[in-house]
């Protein structure tokens, strides 16, 4: 007897892994470099250009990075897979705050004069080793989901190279009169000793509540009235040096009791309303009356220093040099008193009115500005009673003192939002007027705004809306940062004459006349051999303190030129990576990569980087590469705008599944490795005494909010064991107790001595943020072993599927899993019913066409027993027609940057190809032989699984890649590409396209879901037939043509009979009730409602129906306006008589009949004995061809009902003997009910 052929493609296990699974592909990955392959032969392919907005390696990854990172992987592979040629360079944040920040959260210590203390040597040492901490950490999570870039050739922001370059870009400004020196009010970090740019403000507001003060500044000439003021920031009360006023607002006096007080007229009465006083007038004259007038000032430190002197105006006489009233038009009426305490030193408008003033007086720099503040935003020693204070915590005591110096009428609480340091969230950020170095981003900001305009922002609001604003409010980029860790600002100013040098690279500096540059050089190189192991000097010596040290001259000059000690801000750094990332123009070959590689076609990171990276990238190529400096730098030709990016795709952020922040503080964030990896979390240990709830022996108590993270059902069994002895492990119930914070768990004495382990000594007040950092003995980690990861193609399509990219997604591993189910295991369903049934039929698409190169839904054309589509079944011809048109459609959204809807789509697709295909069509693979009919499907299903293996790669890369590998590399194991990331991405074959098709079997599809519809809500299994289905169709051009499709329905419905009848026809048994959808027309009609739903209830719902069928919408008469409602603004009700079920929507209406005959009730028992003998099948793990012996017995009717099914349930089962009555076979027996009757069955292998 001949031996059935091999197996040609691999058996799909029934057990899911896909964690273990993509760890086979990444082995696969690796060992082949087919990374590597997928740029190699590509020089002459069109290029597509990817910029890697560079993360910082200090801290560890989390799921924003993957969110990031699987979006800018998307677009790369899909562009690979259409022919273009994708370098893909990694990159590498090395420098400033974030750095810093860290180094001294290690090093436990704040602020610039503990870092002095500790050296800045040392401590620039200790930054950059730290850059690379978790290094390994991060290139682990990046192979692991599948992001391919070049991590080996990655650029570094603290490298030589990319730090001259960065020098470069700041000499071309320098050299363009953009790069200056000011003294302004800037955001200051007190802590940090440093000044922040805007955008680096922009990320760190919170909502606060700051005291409000309003504080009476009595009039000098007037004691008994007073000027009434209002502050959010009390602390600069003693820095007062004006009151300003608006010219042209009227202002009254007024009787507050104990004195009088000036307030804007429009304010009083709210003022009245605070003080719960009725302040009448006593007096009323413009803002422009009282300019000039002088009070006594909250502090009269300063005043003792001034005395009554006076200055002399330009125009003649004097004046005093503070504490008058000045015109402002920065004052406004929305809130306080129309009166604004000015302290020049803490605020941009205050100090450009001093500014103002300092042009009245004859030696403008004899007006001095008074500061209350040191740098470190403290109170000096002018002020006893407050030095040494910072300034926040002194809002208090400054309250204080006023009041017992009777000048504090009010004081309130005030929420607003204010500004944190980005790095340092804690701490809060002043405005302080400060010498700093300056980018004139201003004067170039109609060309920032013209190139933004030419880039493809996704989504397109961003463009004019957050991005554009920004832009719009440009003000001057505040550079240097008094920091020591970044890149040194290349500015040398000689110590004689003032004159500034700038310098581009350490080779102009070599060629400084008398520069130090060799013994600075020696000095380092002595310092690091002293460090084995440390930096290289070749990078250390472009960094402080080693820059600083280098000094050279001027010729015939006394004197030398002494760099400035500022750094530069990161965001500058990263701005220039276009070019520095090449070591541009210094390196050799520079230029042509940068030319190549200019402007990129796509970036993509979080919504926060509009004004981090995004505005960095644009506005540093606005400002260096105009047309005159592409020209000097042989950039032909010339780039018009976008610079330096195409298309931005802007990303939302990771929440919880409940919408809030993730956030490793409050327990709420699912790690990565949860999703990747393993099912397991760490938890806290707890005993009795510290949970304060007795522990239970076999439980494992925690909070629910943990159990839902994990995903597990209470009750279930898990397995507990010590992170350092993973071997040990004890089995226990786990349990939710509602008393239980998260990250804890709570065990009873006999698991504690199991597991070797003692309560935390942090106890029930443990943050889970510290629960990992605990000792192995007081922590355990929770496994459920019955718990599969979803794996990295899984959290990849959660980003892509769950909602628009730039939405926020609801994260968890619960909606990872549901997206997964919905997509991939779909998918792999359909994947292994295909290989399960071609292994058995020896079906093989390479049958009389070996060696194919073609694309293998391609290949097959040639292959023995293929046929054209038009000859094959209505079926086949509409899944291949819904392939392409899904093609089609996501071919479009990838080219267009909308991932969510190219997501979607093969959502749907894959939905039509399992649930409808394939479901529709399974008979005709079971039948015995490999007739035509059988090898259209089997070719209909290959073509359809080999172009969705290849539509969907970029997507789910491993798993894309484990279908090709059985799929086609098995059956054209030389002739096809080794993976199918190196084949092409299918073109869209319009003649396969069929529209019409597709609309009638779109219609089929949803008639079926409104059928099963009214089953659900009227509890009508679907095993139970039902007499008839009547249908009404809202489009009657589709009738004739849908229904041909009424056996396909019927089966569907499990109905004997579907009529189709025309509108009208079903009122007899039905009636309807159009309603108006009140949440969707609410922001449209607003006061209009209630008129609206009055209409609606007298008008008569069937004509209303008959119309919205007809037309579309409903035109209706409101209160005598003819007011017309679109369908998707309406509901439509449909209530059925006794004896039929019915339900309504787009497509028309499916009325059931439910009243049931005996014939039917034994139909129905058939079923569901069917589907008990299957699950016996399953339950036993039968093959899918092994064939069975069956005995039933039971009920009078079961046993009538099973002898008159014999061959339908014969030929469904695989049975080859059925026995019925009290007689049986051998097999396990089961006894069961049978919709209410007894019954039992036993099943053996025949």
């Amino acid at each position: 007897m001949s031996q059935p052929p091999a197996p040609l493609f691999a058996t799909v296990p029934n057990e899911i892994d896909f964690p273990a699974d993509e760890r086979r592909t990444l082995a696969f990955w690796k060992e082949r470099r087919i990374f590597e392959q997928t740029l190699q032969g590509r020089d002459q392919a069109p290029a597509f250009v990817f910029y890697e907005g560079p993360p910082t390696a200090n801290g560890l990854p989390h799921n924003g990075h993957v969110l990031t990172r699987v979006i800018k992987d998307l677009f790369p592979r899909y562009k690979t897979m259409r022919g273009y040629r994708v370098p893909r360079k990694a990159g590498w944040d090395t420098h400033g705050l974030p750095v810093e920040v860290e180094v001294e959260k290690e090093l436990r210590i704040h602020g610039k004069a503990e870092i002095e203390r500790y050296g800045v040597e040392p401590f620039t040492q200790r930054c950059i080793e730290s850059v690379f901490r978790y290094t390994n950490e991060w290139e682990r999570l990046t192979e692991r989901i599948g992001f391919w870039v070049d991590l080996p050739e990655a650029y570094v922001t603290y490298h030589r190279s990319y730090v001259e370059s960065v020098w470069w870009a700041l000499a071309e400004l320098y050299r363009k009169g953009l790069l200056y020196q000011g003294h302004k009010v800037v955001w200051w970090w007190p802590q940090g000793g440093t000044a922040l740019s805007s955008g680096e403000v922009g990320m760190g507001y919170r909502t606060v509540d700051d005291p409000s003060a309003y504080v009476a500044f009595p009039l000098k000439d007037a004691p008994d009235t007073a000027l009434l003021i209002w502050t959010t920031t009390p602390w600069t009360l003693p820095s007062n040096m004006f009151a300003a006023v608006n010219p042209t607002v009227d202002y009254v006096t007024v009787d507050a009791g104990d004195r009088k007080l000036i307030v804007a007229a429009a304010l009083r009465e709210e003022l009245a309303k605070k003080l719960k006083k009725d302040l009448p007038v006593l007096a009323t004259q413009k803002g422009s009356d009282l300019v000039g007038q002088r009070y006594t000032p909250p502090y009269d430190v300063y005043a003792q220093r001034v005395g009554s002197q006076e200055l002399p105006l330009k125009g003649g006489g004097t004046d005093a040099p503070a504490w008058r009233v000045i015109a402002a038009d920065f004052v406004t009426l929305s809130s306080g008193t129309g009166i604004v305490h000015t302290a020049p030193a803490f605020g941009e408008d205050d100090y450009n009115a001093f500014r103002q003033e300092r042009t009245r007086f004859a030696q403008p720099d004899a007006l001095e500005m008074f500061c209350a503040i040191r740098p470190d935003g403290t109170f000096s020693e002018d002020f006893p009673s407050l030095t040494g204070r910072f300034v926040k915590d002194a809002d208090k005591d400054i309250q204080r003192e006023l009041k017992e110096r009777g000048r504090l009428v009010l004081i309130e609480q005030y929420r607003h939002e204010y500004p944190f340091c980005w790095r340092a969230d804690d701490d809060p950020l002043i405005q302080f007027a400060r010498p700093a170095w300056y980018i004139r981003t201003t004067s170039v900001k109609d060309q920032a705004i013209a190139n933004n305009r030419q880039v493809n922002w996704v989504p397109e609001h961003i463009k004019e809306g957050r991005f554009g604003d920004f832009l719009a409010n440009n003000v001057d980029w505040a550079l240097s940062r008094e920091r020591y860790w970044g890149t040194p600002l290349p500015l040398w100013i000689h110590s004689e004459t003032g004159e500034v040098e700038v310098i581009s690279s350490l080779q102009d500096l070599r060629q400084k006349p008398g520069n130090n540059l060799a013994a600075v050089e020696a000095e380092l190189k002595e310092f690091l051999t002293q460090k084995p192991g440390a930096t290289s000097s070749e990078h250390l010596i472009v960094h402080k303190p080693w820059i600083d040290k280098v000094t050279f001259e001027k010729p015939g000059t006394p004197g030398r030129f002494v760099r400035v000690p500022e750094v530069v801000d990161v965001w500058f750094d990263s701005g220039c990576m276009p070019f520095a990332q090449w070591g541009y123009p210094h390196a050799t070959g520079s230029h042509e990569k940068f030319a190549q590689a200019f402007p990129a076609d796509f970036i993509s990171e979080a919504i926060d980087q509009t004004r981090g990276w995004f505005y960095s990238l644009l506005m540093v190529s606005t400002l260096v590469f105009d047309e005159e400096t592409q020209r000097r730098q042989g950039l032909t030709p010339v780039q018009g705008f976008p610079l330096p990016y195409r298309s931005c795709i802007v990303l939302g952020h990771v929440s919880d599944k409940e919408g809030k922040k993730e956030s490793k503080s409050k327990g709420n964030y699912t790690p990565p490795e949860i999703i990747l990896d393993e099912v397991r979390m760490d938890f806290a240990v707890l005993d009795d005494k510290a949970a304060g709830v007795p522990g239970v022996a076999g439980e494992a108590l925690i909070a629910r909010e943990d159990l839902e993270g994990l995903d597990i059902q209470e009750g279930v069994k898990v397995q507990l064991f010590r992170p350092d002895a993973p071997g040990t492990a004890v089995t226990v119930t786990v349990k939710v107790h509602k008393k239980l914070k998260r990250r804890v768990v709570l065990l009873a004495k006999k698991e504690l001595e199991a597991l070797g382990v003692a309560p935390s000594a942090r106890g029930a007040d443990v943050m889970p943020v510290e629960v990992p950092r605990l000792a192995p003995t007081e922590r355990v980690v929770l496994k459920d072993p019955a718990s599969r990861a979803p794996g990295a193609d899984a959290f990849r399509w959660f980003f892509f599927a769950a909602s628009p990219t730039w939405s926020n997604t609801r994260h968890s591993l619960s909606n990872v899993r549901l997206l997964q189910k919905d997509f991939q295991v779909k998918l792999r369903n359909v994947y292994s019913f295909f290989t399960i049934y071609a292994n058995i039929d020896g079906f093989s698409p390479a049958t009389g066409n070996a060696g194919a190169t073609e694309a293998p839904w391609i290949a097959v054309r040639k292959s023995t027993g293929w046929r054209e589509p038009s000859q094959r079944t209505v079926l086949d011809r509409w899944i291949l027609s819904e392939v392409q048109l899904a093609l089609r459609d996501t071919t479009r959204a990838l080219d267009t940057y909308q991932v969510y809807e190219a997501a979607q789509r093969l959502v749907a697709l894959v939905d039509g190809l399992s649930n409808w295909y394939l479901r529709r069509s399974r008979e005709r693979f079971w039948g015995p032989g490999l007739e035509q009919d059988k090898l259209d499907a089997y070719f209909t299903l290959y073509e359809a699984l080999t172009t969705i293996t290849a539509l969907s790669a970029p997507f789910i890369p491993f798993f894309a890649e484990e279908m090709w590998g059985n799929l086609v590399r098995r059956p054209w194991p030389t002739s096809q590409p080794e993976s199918v990331h190196l084949g092409r991405f299918p073109d869209v074959e319009e003649r396969l396209i069929d529209e019409g098709l597709s609309a009638e079997m779109g219609a089929v599809r949803e008639l079926v879901s409104l059928g099963l519809k009214v089953r659900t809500d009227n509890r009508l299994k679907v095993r139970q037939p039902l007499a008839r289905a009547d249908v009404v169709l809202s489009r009657r051009e589709l009738q004739e043509r849908v229904a041909v499709y009424r056996d396909l329905i019927s089966d569907e419905l499990n109905v004997h009979e579907v009529r189709f009848l025309e509108s009208g026809q079903e009122t007899d048994v039905v009636r309807y009730k159009v309603r108006p959808n009140l949440r969707a027309m609410g922001s449209r009609l607003g006061p209009k409602l209630a008129p609206v739903r009055k209409a609606f209830d007298a008008a008569d719902s069937r004509s209303l129906q008959r119309e919205l069928t007809l037309q579309g919408k409903v035109v209706l008469a409101v209160d005598g306006e003819q007011m017309t409602f679109p369908a998707e603004e309406l509901e439509v009700l449909v209530e059925a008589n006794p004896g039929y079920a019915a339900a309504g929507a787009g497509v028309g209406v499916v009325v059931l009949h439910t009243e049931l005959t005996e014939a039917l009730v034994d139909e129905g028992l058939v079923r569901e004995l069917l589907a008990r003998v299957q699950a016996a099948r399953k339950d036993m793990a039968l093959g899918y061809t092994d064939r069975i012996r069956l005995w039933v017995d039971g009920d009078a009717r079961v046993r009538k009902v099973t002898e008159e099914g014999r061959e339908l349930i014969s030929r469904e089962t695989l049975t080859s003997e059925l026995k019925v009555g009290p007689e049986g076979f051998t097999g396990q027996e089961e006894e069961f009910n049978l919709n209410g009757l007894p019954a039992r069955l036993r099943v053996e292998r025949a």
